[in-house]
């Protein structure tokens, strides 16, 4: 029996839209958000009818064939802690979701927004899988330094152990018995630490971390407690100042990476430092989840939209090469055919569905 899945990954900049049949992907189109559309709305949980029209859109335009559709998966958010797997979408979630009962606000929340709303019009089961809130943390990794906050096991979970797997199938071993150091480089970063399997340690892409193209990572304590209390900012100012206006598009007004490289091909010294200056921190995360692993890495992965960027790959390969020798690398995202394959197994019942 075929299986035909809609499957919508809300980015920070774009929502992805696919369909599947079985394994093999049909069609897909990314839907770019221009940075100040998105930018018009106090928080990414208003863009929800704006990106839903977008998508409806374009399923229109391409004749997409509603009708034919076996589900529809969503991209999960940052949701409660939760263990791996493919889980319905069910009211609570939805109910989570708009009374804000979520560990941070991301794109990825209105994933389960859309999937549901399209899903029950066809009368059909909405998903998510793997998402950013999958837990695996070692109880070392949630020590912050300070006694009221608590790190969050908060990630690019579904693209991360998609990569996972590729490398230790290229390897030839088990995940569960492989060690990786993995970079996510997209809008907002993750480096990872995986244990035979486990996740347990990585970076919160909103929270610390090196900075991106949109978000600041982590930033001195005195300097920041001070811009927050400042009379011009209040705590929604500096959310989105820390989370949609920071890293590159803050030093240099824009997030794109090819514009920036464009840039310093021209002569732009400083959009060659902030550059420089992003491989430079991302390359001191790798160290430091080196260290989680005691040096026992089986390889470095390198995935996300920005590793199709020989240069910036070959610059952070530059400093962490010493670290493992293997690196693989694998350019763009493996969540949309993560998502219809989580789906897949349930459809098939080679896996049993996770309630929320």
């Amino acid at each position: 029996m075929d299986h035909i899945i809609l499957v919508i990954n809300p980015g920070a900049s774009s929502t992805r839209i696919a369909v599947y049949k079985n394994e093999q992907q049909e069609f897909e189109e990314n839907i770019r958000h221009n940075a100040d559309e998105l930018l018009a709305f106090s928080k990414i949980i208003d863009q929800h009818r704006f990106r839903k029209e977008a998508v409806m859109c374009v399923l229109e335009k391409e004749n997409v064939d509603l009708g034919s559709l076996s589900a529809v998966v969503g991209r999960g958010g940052p949701f409660k802690p939760l263990t791996s797997g493919t889980y319905l979408i069910t009211d609570a979630l939805i109910t989570d979701i708009q009374m804000g009962n979520y560990q941070s606000e991301h794109p990825s929340l209105l994933g389960a927004l859309i999937a549901k709303e399209i899903a029950d019009t066809l009368s059909l089961n909405a998903y998510f899988v793997d998402p950013v809130s999958v837990d695996e943390f070692w109880d070392l990794s949630r020590y912050s330094g300070l006694k009221e906050i608590k790190r969050k096991a908060l990630s690019h979970a579904l693209n991360v152990r998609m990569v996972a797997k590729k490398a230790a199938q290229e390897l030839g071993k088990p995940y569960a018995e492989c060690n990786f150091v993995i970079v996510h480089l997209g809008t907002g970063i993750t480096v990872a630490a995986h244990l035979k399997g486990k996740q347990v340690d990585s970076s919160n892409a909103n929270e610390d971390g090196p900075f991106s193209p949109q978000r600041t990572g982590a930033l001195p304590t005195m300097p920041l407690a001070q811009l927050c209390f400042s009379n011009q900012n209040n705590y929604e100012s500096i959310k989105k100042k820390l989370n949609r206006q920071g890293g590159m598009l803050s030093y240099l007004g824009t997030d794109d990476i090819r514009v920036i490289e464009e840039r310093i091909a021209h002569g732009d010294k400083e959009a060659e430092n902030v550059y420089n200056a992003m491989v430079y921190q991302i390359a001191k995360e790798v160290g430091a989840y080196a260290v989680v692993l005691k040096g026992a890495i089986d390889a470095i992965v390198i995935s996300g939209g920005i590793a199709f960027s020989k240069d910036f790959v070959g610059k952070l390969k530059d400093w962490i090469e010493f670290l493992c020798s293997t690196v693989f690398v694998y350019p763009g995202e493996g969540e949309m055919e993560a998502l219809a394959r989580g789906v897949l197994r349930v459809l098939r019942k080679e896996e049993d569905v996770r309630m929320y």
